[in-house]
């Protein structure tokens, strides 16, 4: 057996769903134990004294990365089976920094704010009724953004492709990053607990 294993017909689309809900689950069950229901703690990070969002994102992209990397040299995931959302540019940076300023401003991410509203926070509901309203703005809108929303197509491309080098280099680049930030993120912490 091998995975994909949607792609390589374990299971169907009925199934499927309920796995992606099932993990959906267990994913904001576990942001919710890790703090991250709650808008102060995750603000704290845009005032740098207290960086969990960043370490526990940062652990989860590594262990996500390593773990497929892994399973592909063994030889039990198909990368080329794995879906690529296609990069556009310009548009995804601009929706990058649109989150961004949600994030800072409101003190959510949608996510979070979906584990907020589960646990009953009325800033969460409040952020989450913003972002359903906000999908059905852009949704009236799409005709007017269409050309902006595809520009700068660079197809399904993933680092390695772009930097014509081999997947281990960015394997180990990210991983002395994830390191370097660790520590970076320990000593800022420290620094900013010495002030107050």
């Amino acid at each position: 057996m091998n995975a994909p294993l949607y792609k390589f017909g374990v299971f169907g689309d009925e199934i499927s769903l309920i796995v992606a809900f099932l993990i959906g689950i267990g994913f904001g069950f576990f942001l919710e134990r890790a703090g991250f229901g709650s808008s102060k703690k995750l603000v704290a990070q845009f005032y740098l004294t207290d960086l969990s969002v960043f370490k526990v994102m940062f652990t989860a992209i590594v262990t996500a990365m390593l773990g497929l990397f892994w399973l592909s040299w063994i030889g039990f995931v198909d990368l080329s089976q794995v879906y690529l959302n296609p990069t556009y540019l310009m548009p995804q940076i601009v929706g990058g920094l649109v989150l961004g300023i949600g994030f800072a401003i409101g003190g959510y991410c949608p996510g979070t704010s979906c584990v907020a509203a589960a646990t009953g926070k009325l800033d969460g509901v409040a952020y989450l009724l913003g972002v359903i309203f906000g999908i059905f703005v852009f949704g009236a809108m799409f005709p007017l953004l269409k050309s902006f929303f595809y520009a700068t197509p660079m197809g399904n491309i993933t680092l390695p492709q772009l930097l014509h080098v081999p997947y281990g280099f960015i394997v180990f680049a990210v991983v002395l990053m994830a390191v370097g930030g660790f520590a970076g993120a320990e000593w800022v912490e420290k620094k900013m607990a010495a002030k107050s």
